[in-house]
Formats: C-alpha cells, sequence, structure tokens
C-alpha cells in the first residue's frame, strides 16, 4: 500500500482532532456530579488516547524521514 505525506498528514490532522474530542469527553464526564458511574467510560477514553498518541507519534516520525 503506498502512503503519501499528504495521506499522513491527514491521517495527523483527524488523530488531532479526535484526541481533542476525547479530552473533552473526559472532562465532562469528571465533571459529573457522579463521576464513578462513569469511571469505564473516563478508562475507555483514557485508553483511547494513549493509542492515538503512540499512532500520532509514529507518524510524525513517518513525515519528519
Amino acid at each position: 500500500m503506498e502512503i503519501t505525506q499528504n495521506d499522513l498528514s491527514e491521517a495527523k490532522r483527524q488523530i488531532d482532532s479526535t484526541l481533542h474530542k476525547l479530552r473533552e469527553t473526559i472532562k465532562t464526564f469528571e465533571s459529573k456530579e457522579n463521576k464513578e458511574r462513569y469511571k469505564s467510560q473516563i478508562t475507555l477514553a483514557k485508553n483511547r488516547i494513549k493509542a492515538f498518541e503512540i499512532a500520532n507519534y509514529l507518524i510524525e516520525k513517518e513525515i519528519d524521514k
């Protein structure tokens, strides 16, 4: 599969957008009155953030080559 610099840049832009939304989701859940009720959703969002940060790092390395 041929991946262009443009493809990598667009993927990074999409990941950055998703990361922003996930961080806002965590803020929302953590500000709820009974945040323990949302513990699994908070954990899932944090795990997704970590995965997307790794993907972003790898994309940045590939762009910088």
